[in-house]
């Protein structure tokens, strides 16, 4: 599929696992993209691959909770590909973990400034652009399943700028129909990434992602690719109709509960 024949579409942290997989799966159906990142290194060798593979792609270094950066990484894009049709606005940090009660002010204040901020400061400007273009774009926001529809012990931060995203997602939805720009989420389960791990033993990780693995009904982690797929989809005319909706990518993960099987080690329980 050819999807995104000449297309401009920016992807923050673009460098990240889920990032360069969509970066990826946009670059395969043609689009020209501007990998953004705040480290330099990790966004010019997505962008470099993508190169190296026949595509078009720019680097472009940003913090997103910036404004200035902001502005800029969409000016650069728009100068140097020529426009915007989607934004990615996937760039994202899982923040401190700690008690609610225990979680020091400056902590909640840097989760906030990236998960949110850096949201609608991207997605400020992106729109901004495709209006003025009168390009009948596309936005796709990152959400979270675990912190947008469920609850993340310690996590107060983190899951306060995912809810916070899917009630912004919904309102720049309705904002930007009236230009003919659709704005939609993704609201991902657990992905196998290194985001928030910190290095170490790799048997305890892959132990660890087998135990989230029997908790999903379909026995399984997400993959960056599995997050692409929607991504992808709800960026193109074929998703011509959808706007405002905040997209599962779990596995059934959020159907899951205690209430459902308490004594069991896995669930479902396989029949």
């Amino acid at each position: 599929m050819k999807r995104f024949e000449d297309r401009v579409v920016v992807v923050t942290g673009g460098g990240g696992a889920i990032g360069a997989a969509a970066a990826r799966r946009f670059a395969s159906e043609g689009a020209k993209l501007a990998i953004v990142d705040r480290d330099r290194a990790r966004a010019q060798a997505v962008a470099d691959e993508l190169v190296a593979a026949g595509g078009a792609a720019l680097a472009i270094e940003a913090d997103v909770g910036s404004e200035l950066d902001a502005e800029d990484a969409i000016c650069e894009t728009v100068g140097v590909l020529g426009g915007l049709d989607v934004l990615f606005n996937n760039a994202g940090i899982p923040g401190k973990v700690a008690p609610v009660h225990d979680l020091a002010v400056e902590d909640w204040d840097e989760i906030v400034r990236i998960n949110l901020r850096g949201i609608f400061l991207v997605q400020r400007f992106a729109l901004r652009a495709m209006i003025a273009a009168k390009t009948k774009g596309s936005v796709v926001n990152m959400a979270s399943s675990m912190a947008g529809f469920d609850v993340l012990a310690g996590g107060a931060g983190y899951a306060a700028t995912k809810h916070a995203v899917l009630g912004l997602t919904r309102i720049a939805a309705l904002d930007a129909a009236a230009y003919g720009i659709r704005v939609n989420a993704v609201c991902p389960g657990v992905i196998e990434t290194r985001l928030g791990v910190p290095a170490g033993d790799e048997a305890e990780y892959r132990a660890g992602i087998a135990r989230f693995a029997d908790r999903i009904p379909l026995r399984r982690i997400g993959q960056p690719e599995d997050v692409a797929a929607v991504v992808a989809f709800l960026a193109s005319d074929e998703a011509a109709h959808v706007t405002g909706a905040g997209w599962l990518i779990d596995g059934g993960q959020t159907m899951q509960s205690w209430a459902n099987a308490p004594d069991a080690e896995a669930y479902p329980r396989f029949v």
